[in-house]
């Protein structure tokens, strides 16, 4: 009552200026809605919450005109629109800051805006859908400054339905991902305010697009090295570091990159015989004859299987193993044949039958429910966090809850179990409508076929034009070579997260594609790169660098991985319970096998993704607390049947045995300073139990470095 008695006195006090105005033609759609975007009334914060603000729900970003008119004009017996005396408008007063408002004080009752919503409500507040937004672009999407205090000014421009393009720069949303960085006046104006990549996020209606901006980081480049180039690849990685002024650090040793590549192509640590015949090796090819060799080996073929079973969340059901033993298979038997990842991808989108039989059936065994299905197949095969639109539409992204819905209403037939099939009848209720949803493929038009339209979405997906499919299968390659995806994270591809190389993520994906979606052959052209050859070793003016690749990005190690390396250079293999002997970690079939090592390591229990998974792998405290006291460690250097306890018993020299431990444990042999101090900590010993016992010491420093437990 209180807000009313309020309210009817702000009237009588106003009343002496409300006035009827002239009235002008204004789209509902296309210029009042981008008012209130503008102003901040529809944003996830203010009146497009999911639950509204203050008695007025509206649709996130106008994404429903409709909605939005019906609300506006017609709830509250039509008081937030006074026809009579337009200027006396709830929608004019409150926003002008004439009427107390929660919000405070979002549009100048001088302004364009207050002038444009004005001339509406004088017309007749009417929406007559004469016209819908077609595309929107900003000029330029990347701009190079040279300095902290440059700016500029965008260009953003709108194309309707009608076949107009107009100017729409006063009506966009600019938005500094980092206000650190950047300041954007209300005038558009963009200053930089620090040097580095910058993002800019433009919205106009329920569009946004990114741009960046490039401040390179020092004023001259103070140090350079050669910066060579063996494709498209080092063409793009070398021309951002241009940009930016950055140099590139050396090429590593060939110690160093034999380990790299056996890491991350086969997941294990080279021989000391591997590394030495490699370095015997002369040649330029000798390089690309290697990274053959790996591509071709079974043990490329287990390691990437165990990649690909994590990222497909292959895990045991309740008492029912059998399915992710068909699974496994079935993904090993891809990489074996060389099946282009389209047709894994069509293979487990339209899969039914027994899954203990048909391996990608399982795929409709990782989630029960058609959202969570849907959920899956975004982030897995277009890698976009769909779910984001479940409640409302995507605030950062194009998607909407028509997409999120009718996605899942294609999976809502599936009946769930050990043998997959379909039920007559299945549907989604759309939260907005309260009624069924009707299918969709995201982005595009409703299907008219309510059956069974999974190879119509498989068809679509897996489709040269897709411009998610190969973008997300070559982001996350790149990143399993990398360090880095070019995207971050992986599964969360959109127009307002952008590669850090654009140029990049277009030519990675388009290769691809035109190489029939083979990840062995871009797994190749990444190796061979310059830029993947680079030192880890940072150069004075790029230590900062963790995005551009200046240099080798250092990566720790899968807990199996790590797992099976502790066993290798130990000589002490891990027993996994009701597992044959000699099993490596990788190679295990899912995630439930029981595995304490595992366990105290972090590895990914897979029933949630395992890309933004972060375990005891990069520091947790159980592995820190094992480490020190723990046999995970410990146990296997002081075995007498392990690697040291042979070699001591044996009589080898502690010299010897000192650069075998280094060899295994870094495919390098003792640098002259490391060599000088482990001769002199031997020289002082001479009984056989405190020798023992040093080396044991040293061997717990080797395993407990960071050169030992990360691919650098």
């Amino acid at each position: 009552m209180l807000k009313l008695v309020q309210l009817l006195c702000g009237l009588l006090i106003v009343g002496t200026w409300c006035s009827p105005l002239r009235a002008a033609e204004v789209d509902f759609d296309t210029q009042v809605l981008p008012v209130l975007t503008r102003a901040g009334c529809n944003t996830g914060s203010c009146h497009g919450a999911a639950a509204g603000r203050g008695g007025l729900r509206l649709s996130l970003y106008g994404s429903n005109p409709a909605l939005d008119h019906q609300r506006l004009v017609f709830e509250l017996q039509g008081r937030r629109v006074n026809l009579a005396q337009p200027d006396c408008s709830l929608m004019l007063l409150k926003p002008s800051g004439l009427l107390d408002h929660g919000g405070g004080v979002r549009l100048d009752d001088q302004g364009e805006g207050y002038q444009l919503l004005l001339d509406w409500i004088s017309a007749g507040a009417t929406r007559k859908a004469s016209r819908h937004l077609l595309a929107f672009r900003v000029i330029p999407t990347r701009r190079v400054l040279q300095r902290p205090g440059d700016s500029f000014k965008p260009r953003a421009l709108a194309t309707f339905s009608d076949g107009t393009e107009t100017d729409v720069t006063r009506w966009t949303v600019f938005t500094p991902e980092d206000d650190s960085a950047l300041a954007v006046s209300d005038e558009a104006v963009i200053t930089v305010k620090r040097r580095g990549q910058h993002v800019v996020l433009a919205r106009y209606l329920d569009r946004v697009l990114s741009m960046q901006m490039v401040v390179p980081l020092q004023e001259t480049l103070s140090e350079e090295t050669p910066r060579p180039s063996a494709g498209f690849v080092d063409d793009q990685v070398n021309h951002l570091l241009t940009q930016l002024r950055l140099p590139a650090s050396r090429m590593a040793g060939e110690s160093v990159l034999v380990r790299r590549v056996y890491l991350d192509l086969v997941g294990r640590l080279p021989t000391p015989s591997e590394v030495q015949r490699y370095e015997k090796q002369q040649g330029q090819e000798k390089w690309e004859h290697l990274v053959d060799q790996l591509l071709a080996s079974k043990e490329f073929i287990s390691f990437w299987t165990f990649r690909y079973a994590s990222l497909l969340r292959i895990h045991g059901q309740p008492k029912d193993t059998e399915g992710a033993r068909a699974y496994h298979a079935w993904v090993q038997r891809q990489l074996s044949e060389g099946t282009g990842l389209d047709r894994w991808a069509r293979q487990l989108v339209i899969a039914s039958g027994d899954s203990h039989q048909h391996g990608p059936a399982n795929f409709y065994r990782t989630v029960t429910g058609p959202r969570q299905q849907a959920e899956l197949f975004s982030e897995l095969f277009m890698g976009v966090r769909l779910r984001c639109a479940n409640c409302h539409d995507h605030p950062l992204d194009r998607w909407t809850q028509d997409d999120y819905h009718g996605l899942a209403a294609i999976f809502a037939r599936i009946q769930p179990g050990r043998v997959i099939g379909l039920r007559e009848n299945g549907t989604v209720t759309h939260p907005r409508t309260g009624q069924d949803a009707r299918q969709r493929i995201p982005g595009g038009s409703f299907l008219e076929n309510q059956g069974d339209t999974r190879p119509l979405l498989a068809e679509w997906l897996t489709s040269a034009d897709n411009p998610y499919f190969a973008r997300a299968m070559a982001n996350r390659l790149w990143k399993a070579m990398m360090g880095r995806g070019l995207v971050e994270p992986t599964d969360d591809l959109r127009a307002t997260n952008p590669a850090t190389h654009p140029g990049l993520m277009d030519e990675l994906a388009a290769d691809f594609v035109r190489h029939g979606y083979d990840l062995r052959h871009t797994l190749k052209v990444i190796s061979l790169s310059h830029s993947y050859r680079r030192s880890s070793r940072p150069l004075p003016a790029n230590k900062m660098d963790d995005r551009f690749y200046s240099h080798a990005l250092v990566k720790q190690l899968d807990a199996e991985v790590l797992l099976d390396a502790i066993s290798d250079v130990t000589g002490v293999r891990e027993v996994f319970q009701g597992i044959q002997d000699n099993t490596r970690a990788v190679e295990l079939v899912h995630a439930g096998i029981p595995s304490r090592a595992l366990d105290v390591l972090g590895r990914c229990a897979r029933e949630e993704s395992c890309e933004s998974a972060v375990g005891a792998a990069v520091g947790g405290l159980a592995r820190r607390l094992h480490w020190l006291n723990g046999d995970l460690v410990n146990g296997r250097i002081t075995d007498p049947a392990g690697r040291l306890g042979r070699l001591v018993d044996d009589g080898v020299p502690g010299e010897k045995i000192i650069e075998e431990l280094y060899m295994c444990c870094f495919s390098r042999g003792l640098n002259d300073l490391e060599r000088k101090y482990w001769t002199g900590q031997l020289s002082g010993i001479h009984e056989t139990g405190e020798r023992r016992q040093l080396l044991e010491d040293l061997f717990w420093s080797i395993l407990s470095s960071e050169e030992f437990l990360t691919n650098h």
